[in-house]
């Protein structure tokens, strides 16, 4: 396989270095209100087997391992509801971020009992940087399928 071209983040100059800070900012804010990084591994995995980019699958998994995340979770993060493995925080984020990766798949395309369960679990300032987390891994993932980058060459 090869890319189409470079990563247009890497292309257009200061996208990269921005994408990186917004990374950071809701990472911080995440953590510091009780939205653990591990969880954050597991919405981009899903949000990306959803999108089919193989070079986000391949990277949260990297990412999660090394975070200490296991197998069994990592390989059933696209069957979650039907597995016991997952608490129900996450749950609610993983709920979230399938329906606001699938904006299209329903008229109401994030409903309210799928919004209410995540601000059950999470507080404002947890929930805004897990919303924000889903749209970047969202826009990560159609950079690099529509430029078909090359998993592993991260």
């Amino acid at each position: 396989m090869e890319a189409r071209m470079p990563n247009p983040a890497l292309t257009v100059p200061g996208a990269m270095p921005a994408l990186q800070a917004l990374s950071k900012a809701l990472t911080q804010e995440a953590t510091a209100h009780g939205l653990p990084e591990s969880t954050l591994h597991l919405v981009y995995l899903r949000a990306s087997q959803i999108n089919g980019c193989s070079v986000c699958v391949d990277m949260h998994c990297t990412d999660a391992k090394k975070a200490g995340e296991t197998d069994q979770r990592l390989f059933a993060v696209a069957a979650w509801r039907e597995t016991p493995f997952f608490t129900e925080p996450e749950r609610a984020a993983l709920a979230l971020t399938e329906a606001a990766t699938r904006l299209s798949d329903r008229g109401d395309a994030v409903p309210d009992d799928v919004y209410d369960a995540a601000a059950e679990h999470y507080d404002q300032a947890a929930l805004g940087a897990l919303i924000l987390g889903i749209a970047q891994i969202n826009l990560w993932n159609r950079l690099n399928a529509a430029t078909h980058q090359v998993a592993g060459a991260w």
